[in-house]
């Protein structure tokens, strides 16, 4: 398992990666200039580093995340993530075209919840994840 997870890393890090990577890293960017947006700036380095290299890691929600986590993604989902999103959507459309790039679609869909919502959820890898959390979202 681990020499596929490392065999879709490489083809989706040429494919989509770079391109989804770049995309959060410039709204992280733009996020950091502000001081009241920095929380959002890390969250989008946070999910650039999980879209280089997303096989073999998954994400869950934090139990700990409460109000304001929520509110922060409602602002997050209006300034960026709506963009995000359809970042991933026009990826997953082209990916789809092609037969090795269907199970990369998949995963570029199975991304759209973090971008959408990235306060409140953590990146753990996949084979700890159930036991610590008991539900997983996996890519």
């Amino acid at each position: 398992m681990k020499v596929l997870n490392v065999l879709l890393n490489i083809i989706w890090l040429i494919l989509a990666g770079i391109p989804m990577a770049l995309g959060y890293v410039l709204a992280g960017v733009i996020c950091c200039i502000l001081i009241i947006t920095i929380p959002w700036g890390v969250a989008s380095f946070r999910i650039a580093n999980y879209v280089l290299w997303p096989f073999g890691r998954t994400v869950v929600q934090k139990p700990s995340a409460g109000v304001a986590s929520a509110v922060g993604n409602v602002i997050w989902i209006v300034v960026a993530g709506i963009w995000l999103a359809i970042a991933h959507l026009a990826s997953a459309l082209a990916l789809f075209v092609t037969i090795i790039g269907i199970p990369l679609a998949i995963a570029e869909l199975k991304i759209i919840p973090i971008t959408l919502t990235p306060l409140g959820r953590e990146i753990v890898p996949s084979n700890r994840a159930f036991a610590k959390y008991g539900s997983l979202t996996q890519v």
